[in-house]
C-alpha cells in the first residue's frame, strides 16, 4: 500500500535565533547579554538533531525516505501511498495533520525527558517497529476528529485542535451567530474558539481557567468542569470570548456544542480584519469580512494517528 515515508521535521529555537540575528555568534551575544542561558538552546538543538539522525538511519531501507521541513507543509502534496512520520513537539503533529488525506501518522518524541508528548506515542528507538507494523497492517490506529470551517465562496480550513473566528488585532469582532436550534443574534466580542476533543486541553481549557478564576476571585461559588471529550468524539465545543452587550449586540449565545446535525453558522459584519485560522497558525488564515458567511462543523476527514 505504501511507497514512501515522508519524515516531517521542524526548526529548533536555535535555528530561529540564527535566522533572526544572522549568525550563531550574534544570537549567543543577544541571549547572554539579556541574562539568558544560550547553552540550553544549543543543548536542545543538539538533542533534536541527534534524534533526527538516529530516526533517519532506522527508517532507511524500509521504504524510500523523503524529509520535509514544517514550513513547506502548506505547499507539499501528499500521496495516498505516503506513510507520514513526524519528529518534534505535539504542535508538529497538529500542523501536519490538516494537510493529510487519511494517511497514517506516526508521531515520534525526540526528547522524552523534556517533551510531554501527549500526541507522541513513540520514542526514537520504537519508531521503526511502529512503521513496520503499519506496513504490515498490524498497527493500532486511532481516528481523531477534526473541525472544519467552510466559507460561502468554497474555501475551507481544517483544524486538529481548534479554530479561531474573529479579528487579527484586538479590536472587537462583529458578526451574526446562529446555532442549530434556530436561535441567532448579533455579537461584538473578542472572537470565538471552536475546539475538538483533541484540543480540549489546550486553548479551550484556558477559557475555563479564566472563568473559574473569576468565580473564585469574586466569590461566586463552585468552579466549572470542562466537558470530557474523547479524541474521536463526534462533536465540537464553541465558546464566545468576552461578548459585549449593547443596543446592537447581545450575549445570549456564548457556548455550546456543534454536531453534524447542528453546525454553527456565522456572518461577518467586519469591513476588514476578520480572520479564521486554525491551531494557532495565523499566517494560514481565511479572510472573514463583510459579505462572507462561514459554516463551522465536523470535518469528514479524520487524522489517523498510529498509537501502537
Amino acid at each position: 500500500m505504501y511507497e514512501k515515508i515522508i519524515l516531517i521535521t521542524r526548526k529548533t529555537r536555535l535555528e530561529g535565533l540564527i535566522e533572526r540575528f544572522n549568525t550563531k555568534a550574534q544570537a549567543k551575544f543577544y541571549i547572554e547579554h539579556s541574562g539568558g542561558d544560550f547553552g540550553l538552546y544549543q543543548q536542545e538543538h543538539d538533542i533534536y538533531y541527534a534524534a533526527v539522525t538516529a530516526l533517519q538511519r532506522s527508517l532507511q531501507g524500509l521504504l524510500k525516505l523523503q524529509c520535509i521541513e514544517r514550513e513547506f507543509l502548506s505547499n507539499f502534496i501528499f500521496s495516498k501511498t505516503d506513510l507520514v512520520v513526524t519528529i518534534g513537539i505535539d504542535g508538529l503533529v497538529v500542523n501536519t495533520a490538516k494537510y493529510l488525506t487519511g494517511q497514517p501518522l506516526i508521531a515520534v518524541n525526540p526528547d522524552p525527558a523534556h517533551i510531554d508528548g501527549i500526541l507522541l506515542p513513540f520514542a526514537v528507538p520504537q519508531a521503526a517497529a511502529a512503521v513496520q507494523r503499519t506496513l504490515q497492517g498490524a498497527a493500532v490506529i486511532k481516528p481523531i476528529t477534526m473541525a472544519e470551517a467552510r466559507l460561502n465562496d468554497g474555501q475551507r480550513l481544517l483544524a486538529f485542535n481548534d479554530l479561531f473566528i474573529g479579528r487579527q488585532d484586538h479590536v472587537s469582532a462583529r458578526y451574526k451567530i446562529a446555532v442549530g436550534n434556530g436561535r441567532s443574534e448579533h455579537h461584538s466580542s473578542s472572537g470565538i474558539i471552536v475546539s475538538t476533543g483533541a484540543g480540549a486541553t489546550g486553548w479551550l481549557s484556558s477559557l475555563f481557567n479564566m472563568a473559574n478564576g473569576m468565580m473564585a476571585g469574586f466569590g461566586s461559588g463552585a468552579g466549572l468542569e470542562p466537558p470530557n471529550m474523547n479524541w474521536d468524539s463526534e462533536q465540537l465545543l464553541y465558546v464566545v470570548r468576552e461578548p459585549f452587550i449593547s443596543k446592537t449586540s447581545a450575549a445570549g449565545i456564548v457556548c455550546g456544542t456543534i454536531t453534524s446535525e447542528a453546525p454553527l453558522r456565522l456572518e461577518s459584519a467586519m469591513p476588514e480584519g476578520g480572520v479564521i485560522f486554525s491551531d494557532g497558525v495565523i499566517a494560514d488564515y481565511l479572510a472573514f469580512n463583510a459579505g462572507t458567511s462561514a459554516t463551522i462543523g465536523l470535518a469528514r476527514r479524520k487524522t489517523n494517528l498510529v498509537v501502537s
